[in-house]
């Protein structure tokens, strides 16, 4: 997302590759995946650093493995290279299960998969316990905001929303703290 690639900025050249790698990865280079994440398993608290070790398919298959990046304030743990936004407790439960993933995101998996992930550091920013609710159709592939699906999701939900809203918040300032 954007606000993810302005606080990446502060530690050195970036790319959006958008969600899911909308965008496309760059032709050379390794990278490291930096944003937010979504919890899949219960005590990962919104703000959380992770500071991957692996990152893994929705079968627990691993894309890619490595050393954490020393984050101080992260721990380690396994991202999930998800192909969707996943924002259900049910889902969530499964994919925790089938894949002994930490938290998912979706642009770990593409650069994993492309042999060009040097590393990952995702913030939790929903868990779930607590859902993006309408944050979730705010978001457009190319990482830029829908403004009119924000909208549209804050009237379907407007208190859920709200509280998603503070703790993506929440989450930026831990990577900011990262940064």
């Amino acid at each position: 997302m954007s606000v993810e690639e302005r606080i990446a900025r502060r530690l050195g050249p970036t790319v959006r590759v958008g969600l899911g790698a909308a965008n496309g990865i760059p032709g050379e280079g390794r990278f490291v995946s930096f944003g937010i994440a979504g919890a899949l398993r219960p005590g990962l608290e919104v703000g959380t650093v992770i500071d991957a070790t692996r990152v893994v398919d929705e079968k627990g298959e691993v894309l890619w493995e490595g050393a954490p990046l020393g984050i101080e304030a992260g721990q380690t743990g396994t991202i999930l290279g998800g192909s969707r936004i996943i924002d259900d407790p049910l889902g969530r439960a499964r994919l925790h299960e089938s894949s002994g993933a930490d938290a998912v995101d979706m642009e770990s998996g593409p650069l994993a998969r492309a042999g060009r992930l040097a590393g990952c550091i995702r913030a939790i920013s929903d868990t779930p316990g607590r859902e993006l609710a309408g944050l979730a159709e705010g978001a457009r592939s190319n990482g830029d905001v829908d403004y009119l699906g924000l909208a549209r999701g804050f009237l379907r939900s407007p208190r859920a929303t709200a509280r998603a809203a503070r703790d993506v918040r929440r989450a930026l300032k831990s990577l900011e703290g990262v940064a």
